[in-house]
Protein backbone atom coordinates (compact mmCIF):
# COMPACT_ATOMS: atom_id res chain seq x y z
CA UNK A 1 0.00 0.00 0.00
CA UNK A 2 1.53 3.52 -0.89
CA UNK A 3 0.13 6.34 1.33
CA UNK A 4 -2.42 8.20 0.14
CA UNK A 5 -1.80 12.30 0.33
CA UNK A 6 1.28 13.90 1.33
CA UNK A 7 2.21 13.32 4.46
CA UNK A 8 3.07 15.73 6.53
CA UNK A 9 6.54 15.51 8.49
CA UNK A 10 4.13 15.42 12.02
CA UNK A 11 0.62 15.07 13.16
CA UNK A 12 -0.65 14.62 9.59
CA UNK A 13 -3.76 12.55 11.02
CA UNK A 14 -6.61 13.76 12.93
CA UNK A 15 -9.13 11.18 14.83
CA UNK A 16 -11.88 12.43 12.65
CA UNK A 17 -10.13 11.75 9.21
CA UNK A 18 -9.28 8.56 10.68
CA UNK A 19 -12.53 7.49 11.41
CA UNK A 20 -13.45 9.15 7.68
CA UNK A 21 -11.15 7.33 5.65
CA UNK A 22 -12.66 4.54 3.15
CA UNK A 23 -10.04 3.66 0.25
CA UNK A 24 -7.95 1.06 1.45
CA UNK A 25 -4.67 2.35 1.55
CA UNK A 26 -1.94 3.53 4.65
CA UNK A 27 -2.53 7.00 5.82
CA UNK A 28 0.94 8.61 7.11
CA UNK A 29 0.76 10.36 10.25
CA UNK A 30 4.37 11.49 10.16
CA UNK A 31 7.79 9.89 12.31
CA UNK A 32 6.71 6.43 10.74
CA UNK A 33 3.14 6.06 12.22
CA UNK A 34 1.16 5.12 9.78
CA UNK A 35 -2.87 4.25 9.37
CA UNK A 36 -3.80 0.88 7.56
CA UNK A 37 -7.16 0.97 6.03
CA UNK A 38 -7.84 -2.46 4.93
CA UNK A 39 -10.20 -3.62 1.91
CA UNK A 40 -12.55 -5.25 4.68
CA UNK A 41 -12.55 -1.41 6.55
CA UNK A 42 -10.84 -2.51 9.32
CA UNK A 43 -8.09 -0.17 10.65
CA UNK A 44 -4.87 -0.47 12.16
CA UNK A 45 -1.67 1.28 13.37
CA UNK A 46 1.71 0.78 11.96
CA UNK A 47 5.11 2.14 13.15
CA UNK A 48 7.93 1.44 10.41
CA UNK A 49 11.74 2.15 12.17
CA UNK A 50 15.05 1.43 11.91
CA UNK A 51 16.64 -1.00 14.07
CA UNK A 52 20.45 -1.86 13.42
CA UNK A 53 20.59 -0.66 9.75
CA UNK A 54 17.27 -2.97 8.71
CA UNK A 55 13.79 -1.38 8.48
CA UNK A 56 11.27 -3.21 10.61
CA UNK A 57 7.14 -2.53 10.70
CA UNK A 58 5.73 -3.10 13.86
CA UNK A 59 1.57 -3.00 14.38
CA UNK A 60 0.46 -0.85 17.17
CA UNK A 61 -2.91 -2.10 17.39
CA UNK A 62 -6.70 -1.37 16.06
CA UNK A 63 -8.69 1.69 15.75
CA UNK A 64 -10.30 3.18 17.26
CA UNK A 65 -9.75 0.84 20.27
CA UNK A 66 -6.53 2.62 20.03
CA UNK A 67 -6.87 5.94 19.84
CA UNK A 68 -5.00 8.60 17.59
CA UNK A 69 -3.28 9.97 21.03
CA UNK A 70 -2.03 6.46 22.31
CA UNK A 71 -0.51 5.16 18.69
CA UNK A 72 1.51 8.41 18.58
CA UNK A 73 2.63 7.48 22.63
CA UNK A 74 3.24 4.13 21.71
CA UNK A 75 5.17 5.20 18.22
CA UNK A 76 7.21 7.74 20.12
CA UNK A 77 8.07 4.78 23.34
CA UNK A 78 9.34 2.64 20.42
CA UNK A 79 11.10 5.33 18.45
CA UNK A 80 13.15 6.16 21.10
CA UNK A 81 13.97 2.26 22.26
CA UNK A 82 15.44 1.76 18.40
CA UNK A 83 17.20 5.06 18.73
CA UNK A 84 18.96 3.79 21.68
CA UNK A 85 20.12 0.73 20.12
CA UNK A 86 17.33 -1.55 21.66
CA UNK A 87 14.93 -3.88 19.69
CA UNK A 88 11.59 -2.36 19.89
CA UNK A 89 10.12 -5.90 18.54
CA UNK A 90 11.14 -7.75 21.66
CA UNK A 91 9.93 -5.34 23.91
CA UNK A 92 6.77 -5.43 22.53
CA UNK A 93 6.90 -9.23 22.91
CA UNK A 94 8.10 -8.58 26.60
CA UNK A 95 4.67 -6.12 27.32
CA UNK A 96 2.45 -8.48 25.65
CA UNK A 97 3.80 -11.91 27.98
CA UNK A 98 1.92 -11.33 31.18
CA UNK A 99 3.35 -11.31 34.49
CA UNK A 100 3.66 -14.81 36.29
CA UNK A 101 2.54 -15.37 39.55
CA UNK A 102 4.78 -16.97 42.11
CA UNK A 103 3.25 -20.20 42.08
CA UNK A 104 4.03 -20.37 37.83
CA UNK A 105 7.04 -18.61 38.52
CA UNK A 106 8.82 -21.92 40.89
CA UNK A 107 6.93 -24.41 38.59
CA UNK A 108 9.32 -22.88 35.87
CA UNK A 109 12.32 -22.83 37.66
CA UNK A 110 11.14 -26.18 38.82
CA UNK A 111 11.08 -27.56 35.48
CA UNK A 112 14.33 -25.96 34.38
CA UNK A 113 16.30 -27.29 37.42
CA UNK A 114 15.02 -30.68 37.90
CA UNK A 115 16.67 -32.53 35.04
CA UNK A 116 20.01 -31.47 36.78
CA UNK A 117 18.62 -32.62 40.15
CA UNK A 118 19.74 -36.61 40.31
CA UNK A 119 18.25 -37.19 43.80
CA UNK A 120 14.58 -37.59 43.25
CA UNK A 121 13.63 -36.70 47.23
CA UNK A 122 15.54 -33.71 46.65
CA UNK A 123 13.39 -32.87 43.41
CA UNK A 124 10.32 -33.15 45.19
CA UNK A 125 11.04 -31.41 48.35
CA UNK A 126 12.17 -28.47 46.34
CA UNK A 127 8.76 -27.16 45.09
CA UNK A 128 7.15 -29.09 47.57
CA UNK A 129 8.32 -26.88 50.62
CA UNK A 130 7.54 -23.76 48.36
CA UNK A 131 3.59 -25.49 47.92
CA UNK A 132 3.26 -25.44 51.55
CA UNK A 133 5.26 -22.69 53.25
CA UNK A 134 5.07 -19.91 50.40
CA UNK A 135 2.21 -20.55 48.27
CA UNK A 136 -0.49 -19.97 51.05
CA UNK A 137 0.68 -16.32 51.45
CA UNK A 138 2.90 -15.68 47.70
CA UNK A 139 1.49 -18.68 45.32
CA UNK A 140 -1.47 -15.87 43.53
CA UNK A 141 0.94 -12.60 43.87
CA UNK A 142 2.73 -11.41 41.02
CA UNK A 143 6.32 -12.20 40.91
CA UNK A 144 6.78 -8.04 40.10
CA UNK A 145 4.73 -7.00 42.78
CA UNK A 146 6.37 -9.54 45.73
CA UNK A 147 8.68 -6.94 48.31
CA UNK A 148 11.12 -8.14 51.22
CA UNK A 149 8.03 -7.26 53.72
CA UNK A 150 6.19 -10.23 52.08
CA UNK A 151 8.78 -12.64 52.20
CA UNK A 152 9.34 -11.86 56.01
CA UNK A 153 6.08 -12.47 56.68
CA UNK A 154 6.52 -16.26 54.96
CA UNK A 155 9.43 -16.56 56.78
CA UNK A 156 8.84 -15.34 60.63
CA UNK A 157 6.84 -17.94 61.37
CA UNK A 158 9.15 -20.87 61.28
CA UNK A 159 12.84 -19.17 61.30
CA UNK A 160 13.18 -20.00 64.89
CA UNK A 161 10.76 -22.88 65.06
CA UNK A 162 12.17 -24.75 61.62
CA UNK A 163 15.25 -23.28 61.53
CA UNK A 164 16.81 -25.47 58.13
CA UNK A 165 13.60 -25.37 56.98
CA UNK A 166 13.19 -21.88 56.59
CA UNK A 167 16.65 -21.22 55.93
CA UNK A 168 16.25 -23.72 52.82
CA UNK A 169 12.65 -21.95 51.81
CA UNK A 170 14.76 -18.61 51.39
CA UNK A 171 17.02 -20.05 49.06
CA UNK A 172 14.42 -21.39 47.36
CA UNK A 173 12.88 -17.99 47.25
CA UNK A 174 15.69 -16.04 46.08
CA UNK A 175 16.02 -18.74 43.49
CA UNK A 176 12.61 -18.19 42.17
CA UNK A 177 12.93 -14.23 42.07
CA UNK A 178 16.57 -14.07 40.50
CA UNK A 179 14.66 -16.21 37.51
CA UNK A 180 12.11 -13.41 36.78
CA UNK A 181 14.28 -10.77 37.28
CA UNK A 182 16.36 -12.38 34.45
CA UNK A 183 13.55 -13.83 32.53
CA UNK A 184 12.79 -9.66 32.70
CA UNK A 185 9.14 -9.66 34.99
CA UNK A 186 10.57 -7.66 37.82
CA UNK A 187 14.09 -4.94 37.85
CA UNK A 188 15.77 -4.01 40.96
CA UNK A 189 17.11 -5.66 43.69
CA UNK A 190 16.10 -9.40 44.75
CA UNK A 191 13.63 -8.82 47.77
CA UNK A 192 15.45 -11.62 49.52
CA UNK A 193 18.37 -10.16 49.96
CA UNK A 194 16.96 -7.76 52.82
CA UNK A 195 15.22 -10.37 54.48
CA UNK A 196 17.70 -11.06 56.88
CA UNK A 197 17.86 -7.71 58.50
CA UNK A 198 14.50 -8.42 59.76
CA UNK A 199 15.09 -11.53 61.13
CA UNK A 200 16.46 -13.07 64.40
CA UNK A 201 19.32 -14.66 64.63
CA UNK A 202 18.95 -19.02 64.50
CA UNK A 203 20.80 -20.67 67.45
CA UNK A 204 24.14 -22.28 66.34
CA UNK A 205 23.35 -24.39 63.23
CA UNK A 206 27.03 -26.09 63.27
CA UNK A 207 26.10 -30.18 63.08
CA UNK A 208 27.16 -32.74 61.43
CA UNK A 209 26.27 -36.38 60.95
CA UNK A 210 26.17 -38.73 63.42
CA UNK A 211 29.51 -40.80 63.91
CA UNK A 212 30.26 -43.78 65.44
CA UNK A 213 34.07 -43.72 66.53
CA UNK A 214 36.02 -45.52 64.08
CA UNK A 215 37.43 -47.60 67.13
CA UNK A 216 33.59 -48.62 67.45
CA UNK A 217 32.75 -49.50 63.88
CA UNK A 218 34.50 -53.28 63.85
CA UNK A 219 32.51 -53.85 66.84
CA UNK A 220 29.33 -53.04 64.66
CA UNK A 221 30.24 -55.10 61.62
CA UNK A 222 30.56 -58.09 64.13
CA UNK A 223 27.12 -57.42 65.49
CA UNK A 224 25.62 -56.64 62.01
CA UNK A 225 26.71 -59.69 60.77
CA UNK A 226 25.70 -61.82 63.55
CA UNK A 227 22.28 -59.80 63.54
CA UNK A 228 18.96 -61.54 62.01
CA UNK A 229 18.31 -58.69 59.43
CA UNK A 230 17.96 -60.23 55.66
CA UNK A 231 21.30 -61.02 54.31
CA UNK A 232 21.16 -58.26 51.34
CA UNK A 233 20.91 -56.08 54.11
CA UNK A 234 23.86 -57.01 55.85
CA UNK A 235 26.17 -57.39 52.86
CA UNK A 236 25.32 -53.94 51.64
CA UNK A 237 25.63 -52.06 55.03
CA UNK A 238 28.74 -53.94 55.31
CA UNK A 239 30.22 -52.66 51.67
CA UNK A 240 29.09 -49.37 52.55
CA UNK A 241 31.06 -49.33 55.23
CA UNK A 242 34.54 -51.04 53.70
CA UNK A 243 34.23 -48.51 50.47
CA UNK A 244 33.04 -45.40 52.69
CA UNK A 245 30.39 -45.03 49.71
CA UNK A 246 27.26 -42.62 50.12
CA UNK A 247 24.02 -44.77 50.44
CA UNK A 248 22.75 -43.50 47.35
CA UNK A 249 26.26 -45.18 45.24
CA UNK A 250 24.87 -48.30 47.10
CA UNK A 251 21.60 -48.41 47.11
CA UNK A 252 21.70 -47.85 43.70
CA UNK A 253 23.89 -50.08 42.22
CA UNK A 254 24.02 -52.14 39.38
CA UNK A 255 25.81 -55.05 37.98
CA UNK A 256 26.93 -53.13 35.18
CA UNK A 257 28.99 -51.41 37.32
CA UNK A 258 31.03 -53.83 38.94
CA UNK A 259 33.94 -55.45 37.78
CA UNK A 260 34.97 -58.19 40.45
CA UNK A 261 38.15 -59.47 38.18
CA UNK A 262 39.84 -56.26 38.03
CA UNK A 263 37.74 -55.35 41.76
CA UNK A 264 36.77 -52.40 40.81
CA UNK A 265 33.41 -50.23 41.05
CA UNK A 266 32.56 -47.69 38.59
CA UNK A 267 29.81 -45.56 39.53
CA UNK A 268 28.91 -43.36 36.44
CA UNK A 269 28.70 -39.74 36.71
CA UNK A 270 24.93 -39.50 36.85
CA UNK A 271 24.70 -41.41 39.97
CA UNK A 272 27.23 -39.15 41.66
CA UNK A 273 26.43 -36.22 43.79
CA UNK A 274 29.22 -34.28 41.68
CA UNK A 275 28.23 -35.24 38.30
CA UNK A 276 31.30 -36.98 37.67
CA UNK A 277 32.47 -41.01 37.22
CA UNK A 278 33.93 -42.33 40.50
CA UNK A 279 35.98 -45.59 40.58
CA UNK A 280 36.34 -47.59 43.57
CA UNK A 281 38.64 -49.94 44.41
CA UNK A 282 37.40 -53.01 45.88
CA UNK A 283 39.30 -54.80 48.73
CA UNK A 284 39.33 -58.57 49.12
CA UNK A 285 36.52 -58.37 51.30
CA UNK A 286 34.83 -56.17 49.19
CA UNK A 287 34.77 -59.18 46.30
CA UNK A 288 33.89 -61.66 48.48
CA UNK A 289 30.81 -59.18 49.52
CA UNK A 290 29.67 -58.80 45.86
CA UNK A 291 30.28 -62.93 45.07
CA UNK A 292 27.72 -63.27 48.04
CA UNK A 293 25.29 -60.58 46.60
CA UNK A 294 25.30 -61.90 43.30
CA UNK A 295 24.11 -65.28 44.49
CA UNK A 296 21.01 -63.23 46.75
CA UNK A 297 20.35 -61.14 43.82
CA UNK A 298 19.26 -64.32 41.85
CA UNK A 299 19.90 -62.98 38.24
CA UNK A 300 18.61 -58.81 38.93
CA UNK A 301 20.76 -56.06 37.41
CA UNK A 302 20.50 -54.67 40.67
CA UNK A 303 23.18 -55.43 43.51
CA UNK A 304 20.85 -55.02 46.29
CA UNK A 305 17.09 -55.47 44.94
CA UNK A 306 14.41 -55.00 46.66
CA UNK A 307 11.30 -57.50 47.00
CA UNK A 308 9.99 -56.87 44.28
CA UNK A 309 13.28 -57.75 42.47
CA UNK A 310 12.59 -54.50 40.02
CA UNK A 311 13.73 -51.91 42.23
CA UNK A 312 16.36 -51.02 44.70
CA UNK A 313 16.32 -51.57 48.85
CA UNK A 314 15.08 -48.52 50.50
CA UNK A 315 17.65 -45.87 51.92
CA UNK A 316 15.62 -46.47 55.22
CA UNK A 317 16.76 -50.07 55.26
CA UNK A 318 20.17 -48.38 57.04
CA UNK A 319 18.69 -46.17 59.17
CA UNK A 320 16.53 -48.83 60.57
CA UNK A 321 19.29 -51.03 61.19
CA UNK A 322 21.10 -48.88 62.80
CA UNK A 323 17.95 -48.24 65.61
CA UNK A 324 17.71 -51.42 65.77
CA UNK A 325 20.89 -52.09 67.18
CA UNK A 326 20.03 -49.27 69.53
CA UNK A 327 22.68 -46.85 67.20
CA UNK A 328 21.67 -42.95 67.56
CA UNK A 329 24.31 -42.48 64.34
CA UNK A 330 23.74 -42.22 60.84
CA UNK A 331 24.61 -44.20 58.06
CA UNK A 332 26.45 -41.43 56.46
CA UNK A 333 28.53 -40.94 59.74
CA UNK A 334 30.41 -44.17 58.59
CA UNK A 335 32.29 -41.98 55.85
CA UNK A 336 33.57 -39.70 58.58
CA UNK A 337 34.50 -42.31 60.79
CA UNK A 338 36.49 -43.53 57.59
CA UNK A 339 38.33 -40.16 57.32
CA UNK A 340 38.81 -39.56 60.96
CA UNK A 341 40.78 -43.21 60.55
CA UNK A 342 42.36 -42.28 57.54
CA UNK A 343 43.51 -38.84 58.94
CA UNK A 344 44.70 -40.23 62.79
CA UNK A 345 45.94 -43.93 61.88
CA UNK A 346 47.39 -43.10 58.23
CA UNK A 347 50.55 -41.41 56.16
CA UNK A 348 48.11 -40.93 52.87
CA UNK A 349 48.16 -37.80 51.14
CA UNK A 350 45.16 -35.32 52.02
CA UNK A 351 44.42 -35.75 48.21
CA UNK A 352 43.98 -39.56 48.46
CA UNK A 353 41.58 -39.46 51.43
CA UNK A 354 39.18 -37.05 50.28
CA UNK A 355 39.38 -38.50 46.19
CA UNK A 356 38.57 -41.73 48.76
CA UNK A 357 35.39 -39.88 49.53
CA UNK A 358 34.80 -38.72 46.27
CA UNK A 359 35.09 -35.18 47.69
CA UNK A 360 35.46 -32.39 44.94
CA UNK A 361 38.58 -30.25 44.33
CA UNK A 362 37.62 -27.00 45.56
CA UNK A 363 40.99 -25.33 44.76
CA UNK A 364 39.60 -24.39 40.64
CA UNK A 365 43.80 -24.47 39.71
CA UNK A 366 44.40 -27.87 41.94
CA UNK A 367 41.49 -29.25 39.94
CA UNK A 368 42.29 -27.98 36.40
CA UNK A 369 45.49 -29.38 37.11
CA UNK A 370 44.53 -32.95 38.28
CA UNK A 371 43.94 -35.47 35.73
CA UNK A 372 43.76 -38.72 37.15
CA UNK A 373 42.13 -40.58 40.32
CA UNK A 374 45.10 -41.52 42.15
CA UNK A 375 43.26 -45.56 41.63
CA UNK A 376 46.11 -47.02 42.62
CA UNK A 377 47.45 -44.90 45.96
CA UNK A 378 43.29 -45.48 46.70
CA UNK A 379 43.29 -48.84 46.46
CA UNK A 380 46.04 -49.04 49.03
CA UNK A 381 44.24 -46.99 51.21
CA UNK A 382 41.23 -48.57 51.22
CA UNK A 383 43.14 -52.13 51.51
CA UNK A 384 44.31 -50.95 54.57
CA UNK A 385 41.24 -49.71 55.77
CA UNK A 386 39.60 -52.79 55.66
CA UNK A 387 43.20 -54.17 56.79
CA UNK A 388 42.13 -52.47 60.48
CA UNK A 389 38.45 -53.17 59.94
CA UNK A 390 39.50 -57.18 59.84
CA UNK A 391 42.42 -56.88 62.94
CA UNK A 392 40.41 -55.47 65.12
CA UNK A 393 36.74 -57.55 64.33
CA UNK A 394 38.96 -60.22 65.32
CA UNK A 395 40.08 -58.72 68.64
CA UNK A 396 36.19 -57.61 68.96
CA UNK A 397 34.96 -60.85 68.88
CA UNK A 398 37.43 -62.43 71.87
CA UNK A 399 36.53 -60.15 73.58
CA UNK A 400 33.00 -60.41 73.69
CA UNK A 401 33.65 -64.45 74.20
CA UNK A 402 35.33 -63.57 77.31
CA UNK A 403 32.77 -61.53 78.55
CA UNK A 404 30.10 -64.34 78.10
Amino acid sequence: MKPKGKPHPHNALTDRKARQVQEPGRYADGQGLYLLVEESGARRWLLRTSVGGRRVDMGLGGFPLVGLAEARERALHYRKIARGGGDPLAEKRKAQTPVPTFAEAAQAVHAEHVKGWKNRKHQAQWINTLKEYVYPALGDRRVDQIETPDILKVLSPIWLTKAETARRVRQRIGTVMDWAKAAGFRSGENPIDGVSRGLPKQPDRTKHHAALPYAEIPEFIRRLRASELGEATRLAFELLVLTAARTGDVVGARWSEIDLKNAIWTIPGERMKAGREHRVPLPKRGVELLRRAKQVSAGSDLVFPGRSGTKPISNMVFLMTLRRMGLDVTAHGFRSGFRDWAAEQTHFAREVCEMALAHSVEDKTEAAYRRGDLLDKRRELMDAWANYLASKLGKAARITKKRR
